[in-house]
């Protein structure tokens, strides 16, 4: 049987309906597909999935291809796939990922650990960076700032060792959190993070020019409170800038020329492909130079520097390496098939807050709500989701429906892929939008 865990091991279908909700308590009828951008209450369906070649899997997960962490425990064999990746799914049944989370870890008999914070300004790629590194995208990820709004977890195990990302919003100040009025964890989540954390990852967004040449003061006023506690810098996206020389000017102001408390020395060329990892600067390099920084704009104290794309896995391999040779003799916290701490549901509904996110302009996606009417097994293993969004206005429902049902359409499908690859089964997402009146 091909692996049907894999996209490219079946064909992906998409097949867009309009999906009539029946009639109103009052008696209205309902409104065709010429009239939908009229009405107040509109649903797209979406079903996205995967042609097998063959019959399905059967087992305790009701998973495909990749056997589950739940399968694993029990006993089930894992099928024998090379392509297949060693990456664990998320099941799509919440006892199931319940029961994984306190299951006692299946550790080896030399265990090491690592708690990881990533910490930087909103929009400074963590979450695109947790993803790679997890191999699985299981956190949201769009262009518009707060798309992470409260802290989220990660597990990445390899042979011994196993890293734990805990993935936080964008480290704001009180007076931003009070003025746009953010959700209290946004201010929280990233300082309790830091009193678990064995390790901070602070990543920089080396693309935007109007931020990237200090550190927030929010950063820097966190890692001084925990100075105690290791970090490393990560400057992201060098893949967006044509001059690879300016890195040397951002590196020299965000570590204040110190680095591994020796004078930081540079090479003055970069390669412009590959990512560029700076170990201890105490090691002689030719044609090197001194750089310095005035004070107050970085951090002194950083044992390491890496500089690449969070969206190349070839760049970001170097960086989980690194992860992973860290990692401290302990028991390990979670069992080896634990991914992320997410319920199930929490992972779809940010996928479709990422989606809106992503699709509508300035601050409609932040003001529609989501509700979860419908998750179920399918009759034929596939996931069958139905969410309702409530939007504010009658203006942003058209916003949201687009010209035919041709944007909320294309939402459902792409939601659809997504929750394909990170539950690794067929799914069925039927969004709803009503006017919240």
């Amino acid at each position: 049987m091909a692996a049907p865990g894999r996209r490219g091991a079946g064909l992906v279908r998409a097949a867009l309906r309009v999906w009539q909700p029946g009639l109103y308590a009052t008696g209205e009828r309902v409104t065709p597909l010429p009239s939908l951008v009229g009405c107040q209450r509109r649903c797209v369906s979406c079903v996205a999935g995967i042609t097998f070649s063959g019959p399905r899997l059967a087992s305790a997960s009701r998973q495909y291809g990749q056997g589950s962490a739940l399968d694993r425990f029990l006993g089930f064999p894992e099928s024998d796939n090379s392509l297949t990746s060693c990456v664990p799914a998320v099941s799509m049944h919440r006892d199931e990922q319940d029961l994984l989370l306190v299951h006692h870890p299946d550790m080896p008999e030399n265990p090491r650990v690592l708690r990881v914070v990533l910490l930087g300004a909103p929009n400074a790629g963590k979450s695109t960076l947790s993803n790679q590194l997890l191999g699985r995208k299981v956190f949201p990820v769009s262009k518009k700032v707060h798309t992470t709004r409260c802290q989220a977890l990660g597990v990445i195990t390899d042979k011994e060792a196993q890293v734990i990302l805990l993935d936080t919003p964008g480290i704001i100040s009180p007076v931003k959190q009070k003025r746009h009025h953010l959700e209290p964890s946004l201010l929280e989540d990233p300082w309790k993070s830091m009193e678990s954390a064995d390790l901070v990852v602070v990543l920089v967004d080396v693309s935007d020019k109007w931020t990237r040449n200090q550190l927030s003061p929010q950063v820097i006023r966190c890692l001084t409170q925990f100075s105690q506690v290791p970090s490393i810098l990560v400057m992201n996206k060098v893949d967006c800038l044509k001059q690879k020389s300016v890195l040397l000017e951002l590196t020299a102001a965000l570590t204040e020329g110190v680095v591994s408390g020796k004078k930081l020395k540079m090479r003055q060329a970069f390669d412009s492909h590959l990512v560029t990892h700076c170990p201890n600067p105490a090691a002689k390099e030719p044609n090197t130079q001194s750089v310095e920084s005035p004070q107050g704009t970085g951090w002194p104290h950083f044992q390491e520097i890496f500089m690449l794309s969070a969206l190349s896995q070839e760049d970001v391999k170097t960086l989980k390496q690194y992860l992973l040779a860290q990692a401290q003799p302990g028991p390990w916290e979670f069992h080896s098939g634990v991914l992320t701490s997410q319920t199930p549901e929490e992972i779809c509904a940010n996928i479709i807050r990422e989606k809106l996110l992503e699709h509508l302009p300035q601050e409609v996606p932040y003001n529609v709500q989501q509700k979860t009417l419908v998750w179920e097994e399918g009759p034929s293993g596939e996931l069958v989701i139905q969410q309702k969004l409530l939007v504010p206005k009658e203006s942003h429902v058209r916003l949201l429906i687009g010209p035919k049902g041709h944007l909320i359409s294309r939402i459902a499908q792409e939601v659809g892929r997504d929750l394909m690859d990170i539950f690794l089964c067929d799914v069925q997402i039927h969004l709803c939008v009503k006017h919240l009146k």
